[in-house]
């Protein structure tokens, strides 16, 4: 089964975020379960709580299909003791969220170092605020976000991300989800057919095919390498739409949410239908 959506707003209350991703024709959604740009947020109430699951269930998505984000403000790598901690508790606080509204993931992006700490340091130090919030809130999986490697992010190379769950104490908790644009950008050539077998391998070799708990299906406005994160939509961009018909005929993507963050939320129905499409002439 394939899961397909986008990311939706929660607005003006969190049982919106459902209904919109039903009504684009979606069976995935991906969401903020508060302001990304703060950083803290009060829990749901009960009431909320209750709501979102209701609206849920109506519109036919289990927490399998649900992949919330975590804010951007975020950054498990600070190498600013201040805001490092303010950093996890923020996640804690996302974490929790998750928790209360029945969700069992939350997609984040793993840190940056500010150029002011070792990579190889600052990804054990994502590690140990990772174990941190699995330590306080149960039942939801930390799902790492691979990154473009703009600026001094980190995530960027599968070898970073697996460095990062080495260091996880509960494995079972802890998953990745790829973002197609960001992987082209860092230089994983996912636009041919072989680049897209090597780029498989490689997370098999690195990572291992277990951890795959999600992907963004974004195409690429930069050209591949170019460490720039910029997205464009499916088949507009420097990836083209081969690889995302090589992604919905790849049983790797089946029963996780693939959620679209490309520009244009006008073109997102024509795009669920499109990639769909590619699912069912792969199941035909």
């Amino acid at each position: 089964m394939k899961y397909i959506g986008a990311h939706v707003a929660a607005e003006p209350e969190l049982s919106a975020a459902p209904r919109e991703a039903a009504a684009l024709g979606a069976t995935a959604f991906s969401m903020f379960t508060a302001l990304e740009s703060k950083w803290r947020a009060p829990d749901p109430t009960p009431e909320q709580c209750e709501a979102f699951r209701r609206a849920c269930e109506e519109c036919g998505f289990t927490p399998a299909q649900i992949l919330p984000h975590a804010g951007f403000l975020i950054n498990l790598a600070s190498p600013d003791k201040r805001k490092l901690a303010l950093s996890r508790l923020a996640f804690e606080d996302e974490m929790r969220r998750c928790h209360l509204l029945g969700l069992s993931m939350l997609n984040f992006h793993p840190g940056a170092t500010l150029k002011k700490v070792p990579d190889e340091e600052a990804l054990d130090v994502i590690a140990v605020g990772i174990n941190r919030a699995l330590a306080k809130v149960p039942d939801v999986k930390a799902v790492i976000e691979n990154t473009a490697g703009q600026g001094s992010n980190l995530g960027w190379d599968f070898a970073q991300i697996a460095r990062i769950i080495d260091g996880i104490e509960d494995k079972s908790r802890v998953g990745v989800c790829i973002d197609t644009c960001h992987a082209f950008a860092a230089g994983y050539d996912l636009a041919t057919a072989d680049g897209y077998a090597r780029c498989w391998d490689e997370f098999d070799k690195l990572i291992g095919r277990e951890y795959l708990s999600a992907m963004h299906l974004n195409d690429a406005l930069r050209p591949r390498g170019s460490r720039i994160d910029r997205h464009a939509s499916i088949g507009q961009g420097e990836i083209g739409v081969e690889c995302f018909r090589r992604l919905l005929a790849d049983s790797r993507t089946d029963n996780i949410p693939l959620i679209l963050e490309t520009p244009d939320p006008m073109l997102w129905r024509s795009e669920i239908t499109q990639l769909y499409g590619y699912s069912l002439k792969q199941n035909s």
